[in-house]
């Protein structure tokens, strides 16, 4: 019996392990479920592995994104800092480049 719960534990970890490359390899929510479906695993334990890889891709784009606001933020207003001090030089290339950076950080984490 303990045999067919350790076989049971590493089909599903293989399953989840499949899941997660196709999640890679571009498929969507749907065509996943259904590749998990025709490998014989059952549709509870399928929504369960889907379910869980979304939630982790979608916390993985919103952290990313947290990242670029704050490191956008930081170049922008460094940027208009140095140009604001008077030292003869526009940094324009760090302000255009943080704002991009920071707007593009912003939708993301909107999505």
């Amino acid at each position: 019996m303990e045999e067919n719960a350790q076989s049971a534990a590493v089909d599903i970890n293989h399953m989840y392990q499949y899941a997660t490359n196709l999640f890679i390899g571009g498929q969507n929510s749907y065509e996943v479920k259904q590749a998990l479906l025709a490998r014989g695993l059952d549709e509870g334990n399928a929504d369960y592995i889907v379910g869980e890889l979304e939630q982790k891709i979608s916390s993985s784009h919103r952290e990313r994104a947290k990242k670029d606001m704050l490191y956008g933020a930081l170049w922008c207003v460094g940027g208009l800092g140095l140009t604001m001090a008077h030292i003869g030089f526009i940094f324009w290339g760090a302000i255009v480049f943080g704002g991009i950076q920071f707007f593009r950080g912003v939708i993301a984490y909107n999505k």
